[in-house]
């Protein structure tokens, strides 16, 4: 077994299991399991905390952009412009409603959406837009914002993996509407799938309350078919009691990058941050060609390394039906990228016994 794993899910959840059961046991005692008051305060304190007017909690992530894209009316014949460097929920929530995903590059620096290549793939039959805040690094948003202004077209934010980054002093999820993940693996985590929507909307925000509950205007009356798509009542008692640690974790996290960055500049090639933003780091990127090589020699010294990801959205079997775009840029980085260890579970000695090690290796393979 690796002595030093990528990310320990039991470690944070043991620390706070006394608070954790308790948040269970006061929803076993009033038995509202079904948008219980803990969803609703959970709801309330992330609009606070983001600056927006409105959180509307859901059972995942890929909920989250399946339901933002039903309230934008986006559906069969319409397309949505985003990246393929990414998870393929992105991409496979545009195609659950009926529409199609149109990839373009990524910045190489960044490893972002480029959006300097985002007007020209711009077609009449472009609804909605999706920048990724892959990493947690966020996009450079200013002009996505714009180009979608000029256009006409709906701002997605998919900020699954970015709770508690920003750019230009503003949390992701406010440039558009944003789609969060709370999936075990992220920055703020749930005890299984959950995730929540961001807008400024209040009338959109009443549409996503009905769709993630299939459709009800009440409990007799259905306005629109839709999915069950709640989030638990049980895993937002669970957030809840998490909620209070978050920004220490991301100093933690943030001060795990800040020791990477300085000690491995250079040695290795790094992801760059965009300017003006405060990322969360839910991984930290180094680049090398020979990647295969260098993770298995981290986990012969006994640490866990990870890809995020090999192989992009538009060379999955998923979408093999489609043309290939030309993405030279995500083709070229996924063969390169590594995610190193960078939780608030990772002891600083071991982080620095990571930076030895990878220091040690580079010199050997200069």
């Amino acid at each position: 077994m690796t002595a030093v794993p990528y990310v320990d899910l039991i470690k944070q959840n043991q620390a706070l299991r006394p608070r954790i059961l308790d948040a269970i046991d006061r929803v076993l005692g009033h038995g509202q399991f079904i948008n219980g008051p803990e969803v609703s305060e959970l709801e309330a304190r992330l609009a606070q905390r983001l600056g927006v007017e409105d959180v509307v909690g859901v059972a995942s992530g890929t909920a989250a952009l399946t339901l933002v894209m039903r309230a934008l009316d986006i559906g069969p014949g319409d397309e949505v412009i985003t990246v393929a460097h990414s998870y393929v929920a992105t991409a496979t929530s545009v195609s659950l409603v009926g529409a199609t995903p149109v990839f373009i590059d990524i910045d190489p620096e960044t490893g972002l959406m480029d959006p300097q290549l985002l007007a020209v793939a711009i077609s009449p039959q472009t609804k909605a837009v999706i920048p990724v805040h892959l990493g947690g690094i966020p996009c450079l948003m200013e002009p996505i914002q714009e180009i979608c202004r000029a256009h006409g077209l709906h701002l997605i934010e998919d900020c699954a993996q970015a709770i508690g980054s920003t750019h230009q002093g503003r949390s992701v999820g406010s440039f558009g509407t944003g789609c969060f993940s709370l999936h075990p693996l992220k920055t703020f985590s749930a005890c299984g799938d959950a995730g929540f929507i961001t807008t400024d909307d209040q009338d959109r925000a009443a549409l996503l309350r009905r769709l993630r509950s299939l459709g009800h205007r009440d409990r007799d009356h259905v306005d629109v078919a839709s999915e069950n798509a709640r989030l638990d009542t049980l895993q937002a008692a669970i957030l809840l009691t998490k909620l209070p640690h978050l920004d220490d974790w991301i100093v933690s996290r943030r001060r795990h990058a800040a020791a990477y960055e300085t000690a491995l500049r250079p040695f290795f090639e790094l992801t760059n941050v965009t300017e003006g933003s405060e990322p969360a780091y839910s991984a930290f990127v180094i680049r090398h060609d020979a990647r295969d090589a260098l993770i298995a020699h981290l986990a012969s010294r006994g640490f866990a390394a990870k890809v995020h990801y090999p192989v992009p959205i538009h060379r999955q079997r998923a979408y093999e039906g489609m043309t290939p775009p030309q993405l030279p840029h995500t083709d070229a980085l996924v063969r390169r990228i590594v995610s190193l260890p960078v939780t608030p579970e990772l002891e600083s000695s071991d982080r620095d016994a990571i930076i030895d090690v990878l220091i040690d290796w580079s010199r050997n393979h200069a």
